[in-house]
């Protein structure tokens, strides 16, 4: 809960910088990874661990392919402006 809550405060406070603000996303990844381990173990249950080793690869792909994106928009533009986020649209 505790690094959930960091994320999202995270993604508040860093709003200038876009490459700053997807890592609490990662984070709250993280958190979401850790929170299907632990029921997983509670519950004495193999699909929480399943989902926890999908994790990873799904945050992976995610900054993979976002970076991507970041990357080339800023070789277009010059400039990465979070506040015209909204304007691009696929």
């Amino acid at each position: 809960m505790i690094i959930s809550i960091l994320g999202i405060r995270g993604i508040l406070l860093n709003r200038r910088n876009i490459l700053i603000m997807s890592m609490p996303i990662e984070s709250m990844l993280l958190a979401v990874n850790l929170n299907f381990l632990v029921f997983s173990v509670s519950l004495d249950d193999m699909m929480g661990q399943s989902f926890a080793s999908l994790v990873p690869t799904v945050a992976a792909a995610e900054s993979a392919i976002g970076l991507a994106i970041f990357v080339i928009t800023f070789r277009v533009r010059g400039t990465i402006p979070v506040e015209s986020i909204n304007c691009i649209q696929g």
